[in-house]
């Protein structure tokens, strides 16, 4: 018995299209294609003919993850070829991914096994450079408010109020909390402050939900970077650096243009992370896909209380965008794992384990039922599933009245996920319903989340978070949605609470306006924007050859 394939191996020993055919395919015209390289490109959206959104747009999301894996972006790739190969014209829209996964103990974003976009090695590293244009952006400005009150500080502002954050894409738990200007007068003014990961940053917030230039440059604009002694915000508009900003964004701000193994058209574009940021895709990758495809594929990260929430109260809210299906992720293993039974034993069959953990499913299901939206479930097979589980989660599916079917993507690709794809253009609706309006206020927008998402029965705000909320209302901040910072692993902000809990309290811990992005990130439990390494990082089983040839992604 030969070696079992990896994904990086899959994926090299894939012939890619010439991206010039895949834009054809995609009804991106010459004109507007920025190429980089033979198999990726950019997409100039000043070069594109005006139109209007004509797709339908479902949404993949998934239940808790857990260690055992769910491949939520595995199953929406398989899917998008599945729809190509039944003679649909389809298109994916992806996060890119973030080195800290990539290096830590996620590992990359481009689906896995025979359902994978590709270059999935230049994808999963470093890609078109969008992340190190945010990066850029994001220093720049931090170093040019140090600048400001180095060199005079006309505006005043109160270096002990710069609430503007230094971003790195790397997970380095050291970077956390930090101080700057030590060495003396020349070298600034010292001060506390910190990093937070890229893909958390509020520039790639900014970048993701802008909808053309000029509104990033808008939203560039009302970046809130610090207080003066009088109280009062200091954005970049009011530096003068929104120009620069906007420049350094020139390219990033274009979708890019990929493929799956299948040939089918993948967007690829933004990545920020759903428990620490909003979690969606850019805006404008997915108007673009739209406007050119019959169905659209989009995923919001982790779960329906993290992604999917985010994806409906802020993505389709600032996008107008209509929403015509979903469909919720689920493995058979976990499930089992989020029915108590552990880790190690996962691959032994349980109907017991099983059957406590469907609850979790359930709750992400009914999650994505109070959005007007009707959800579908698609089961990621694995070889150790048992006729007897599987013959569990149909009758289950039956119960619940809700439409399932098992994809087998990483072993056959798009003709793995034919039976979801037909199951899914079967359960298309019309429209969907926001879960709160902000205009009622940042407090009854987080109590709805925490009440009706993650079925809380109160929200318990530390001192700190109170005084964040009225500096909130101070500057009338208090209408903007909200992006809740949350453990993915569990409805609650306790990480070991698995399944489906109730009846528990979310802590608020800060709240932390993003007017430029235009929402409140309320952090919650011990959630960190900066995360740290694994005992075991992926990065230690990184390699290249002296031919060029990467081993070890995953």
């Amino acid at each position: 018995m030969g070696t079992p394939l990896t994904d990086v191996a899959i994926a090299q020993a894939h012939t890619l299209e010439p991206i010039t055919d895949i834009a054809a395919r995609a009804g991106i015209p010459p004109q507007a294609l920025i190429t980089y390289g033979p198999d990726k490109a950019k997409v100039d959206i000043t070069r594109l003919p005006p139109g209007r959104p004509r797709g339908r747009l479902v949404l993949v999301t998934g239940i808790s993850p857990t260690p055992a894996g769910e491949g939520k972006s595995t199953v929406l790739i398989g899917l998008a070829d599945a729809l190509t190969r039944l003679g649909h014209r389809a298109a994916a829209a992806l996060r890119e991914p973030s080195q800290g996964p990539v290096m830590g103990i996620k590992g990359g974003a481009a689906g896995g096994g025979y359902s994978q976009i590709v270059p999935m090695e230049e994808i999963n590293l470093h890609f078109t450079g969008d992340f190190h244009a945010i990066a850029a952006a994001t220093n720049t400005l931090a170093a040019l408010v140090d600048n400001h009150v180095h060199q005079g500080n006309v505006l005043g502002i109160d270096s002990r109020r710069i609430v503007w954050q230094r971003c790195l894409d790397v997970s380095d738990r050291s970077l956390r909390d930090i101080v700057t200007g030590l060495g003396g007068p020349a070298h600034g003014t010292p001060r506390e402050t910190g990093f937070t990961i890229t893909a958390a940053s509020e520039i790639m917030a900014v970048l993701c939900l802008a909808t053309d230039l000029a509104d990033l440059k808008h939203r560039l604009s009302r970046l809130t970077v610090a207080f003066t002694f009088d109280d009062e915000p200091v954005t970049a508009g009011d530096l003068g650096t929104t120009g620069a900003l906007a420049a350094l964004l020139k390219q990033a701000i274009n979708p890019n243009l990929v493929q799956t193994l299948g040939g089918t058209p993948a967007y690829v574009h933004g990545g920020p992370f759903a428990n620490i940021a909003h979690g969606c895709n850019s805006l404008i990758a997915t108007q673009v896909a739209l406007r050119h495809s019959e169905i659209v594929l989009t995923e919001a990260g982790f779960g329906s209380d993290l992604g999917a929430e985010k994806f409906f109260d802020i993505t389709a809210r600032y996008g107008r965008l209509d929403v015509h299906g979903a469909v919720v992720v689920a493995t058979i293993r976990s499930l089992k794992f989020n029915g108590g039974m552990p880790r190690e034993e996962l691959t032994r069959g349980d109907l017991h384990h099983l059957q406590a953990g469907v609850k979790n499913l359930a709750r992400h299901l009914s999650n994505i039922q109070q959005f007007g939206v009707n959800p579908v479930v698609a089961v990621n097979l694995f070889t150790t599933d048992t006729p007897a589980e599987r013959e569990f989660m149909k009758a289950w599916a039956r119960d619940f009245r809700v439409p399932l079917a098992e994809v087998e993507v990483w072993a056959k690709g798009g003709a793995g996920a034919e039976d979801l794809a037909r199951t899914v253009l079967g359960h298309l609706s019309e429209g969907v319903t926001r879960l709160y309006d902000p205009d009622q206020g940042v407090e009854k927008s987080i109590e709805t989340i925490a009440r009706r998402i993650y079925r809380a029965t109160r929200v318990e705000y530390t001192p700190q978070a109170l005084r964040d909320l009225a500096v909130i209302r101070r500057h009338g901040w208090d209408k903007l949605p909200v992006c809740i910072s949350k453990t993915p692993y569990s409805f609650s902000d306790d990480p070991t609470r698995l399944g489906a809990p109730s009846g528990h309290t979310l802590h608020v811990r800060q709240l932390l306006p993003r007017t430029g992005a235009g929402f409140i990130v309320a952090l919650t439990g011990s959630v960190m924007t900066m995360p740290g390494l694994p005992d075991h990082p992926a990065a230690d089983h990184i390699d290249i050859d002296e031919g060029g040839r990467i081993s070890g992604l995953f």
